[in-house]
């Protein structure tokens, strides 16, 4: 916005006073094509705009509504996940340099618990924690918005931990993964999914949805517990990740068959 009040009115700033719907649909105009902006990310930054208009509008500083005839109609976004199937091909898959190695680990770890990229490179022994049923779990406010995850520790992430353990790399910096940069991570993910032969685009994303989709959605852990290992405040975050796999769609189609059957 400020780079748009420079080259529109050669200023650094502009007086309230001065702030009109030309203005707000000018910024709007200026993210789409200066800025190539996707539609949704027009959106936040004019949403965010709109914040403070609205303040304004509550305390007098501005006469009318900036954004009067302005609606948002954000697009669905398509997250791409793995099936589990894939998932097992990149685990089970020998790779022959050990940074390959590390990152297939490091992603089948964030796949198979639901952590973000950057709760995973901040993972310490601290986070590990056991119940009084002996199990174990991982209990950390996400760096992203603080909530905290409650995620029990399945077997495949437990074993990765357990290979890293004495790794030293992690020893020095007090973590439990040896989680290389987003810029590395990405680029070496896109040779693993050619490696494997899995015509996706694999990034850190990626992982999270896989979690959410088909270690989770796909065999019958409800949403409202996705959302609390996910650290999600609500159900409606979650559902975002949802994604209705065929698999399922195929379960719950062969239960009518039967009773369809039943019928004749």
């Amino acid at each position: 916005l400020a780079e748009l009040i420079r080259q529109k009115y050669g200023k650094d700033d502009l007086p309230l006073a001065e702030v009109n719907g030309e203005l707000v649909r000018a910024f709007e105009f200026y993210l789409k094509t200066e800025k190539e902006c996707q539609q949704n990310t027009v959106i936040r930054y004019m949403k965010c705009l709109k914040k403070i208009t609205n303040l304004a509008l509550a305390n007098e500083w501005i006469a009318k509504d900036l954004f009067i005839g302005i609606k948002f109609h954000e697009k669905e976004v398509i997250r791409e996940f793995l099936t589990m199937d894939e998932l097992l091909t990149i685990y089970h898959k020998e790779f022959p340099l050990e940074r390959i190695t590390v990152v297939r680990d490091v992603f089948i770890f964030a796949a198979f618990s639901g952590l973000a990229f950057i709760d995973v490179q901040q993972l310490s022994p601290e986070h590990i924690v056991k119940d009084n049923n002996g199990n174990l779990w991982i209990r950390k406010p996400r760096q992203k918005t603080k909530n905290m995850c409650n995620i029990p520790l399945l077997d495949i992430p437990l074993e990765i931990l357990r290979k890293y353990a004495d790794y030293p790399a992690c020893k020095k910096k007090g973590v439990l993964l040896p989680v290389p940069c987003n810029q590395k991570m990405n680029s070496y993910l896109k040779e693993i999914a050619d490696l494997c032969l899995i015509k996706k685009n694999l990034t850190t994303h990626t992982a999270r949805h896989s979690y959410a989709t088909s270690v989770c959605l796909a065999n019958g852990v409800s949403i409202k517990n996705v959302a609390k290992m996910l650290g999600h405040s609500n159900i409606k975050m979650t559902q975002h990740y949802a994604r209705v796999l065929d698999s399922s769609i195929l379960k719950d189609m062969n239960n009518v068959r039967d009773v369809l059957s039943n019928c004749l």
